[in-house]
């Protein structure tokens, strides 16, 4: 199964995305916006920017676990992954988003 990408309307009424791999487990989230447009536009993004390794942010998070962002050309944040507990595990995460977004679906669930 393909990967996908679900649009939906979160608690606060702000819209948010989420990509899910063929498994359907989330591998990469948005932040809320105010507009849907502007989370398809988020979509439309990280569909453009997944394959480019330059736009992954890899860091380690106060826990010491591992995530990244992943980034449009202008710098601004896409995507954030969820917490992985090796570094390793991080980059197959990376790699999974490569390979799904750019082919993926869109589910509106709104």
């Amino acid at each position: 199964m393909a990967g996908k990408f679900e649009l939906y309307e979160d608690k606060a009424g702000e819209y948010r995305f989420r990509l899910k791999a063929g498994n359907g487990e989330i591998i990469l989230a948005s932040e809320g916006y105010v507009q849907k447009a502007s989370a398809e536009n988020g979509v439309a993004s990280v569909k453009t920017n997944a394959p480019n390794d330059d736009r992954y942010e890899r860091k380690e998070t106060k826990s010491g676990g591992h995530m990244f962002n992943l980034k449009a050309s202008n710098g601004q944040v896409i995507g954030t992954s969820e917490s992985y507990t090796t570094a390793s595990a991080r980059d197959n995460g990376i790699e999974s988003v490569k390979r799904n977004a750019p082919e993926a679906r869109v589910e509106d669930l709104t």
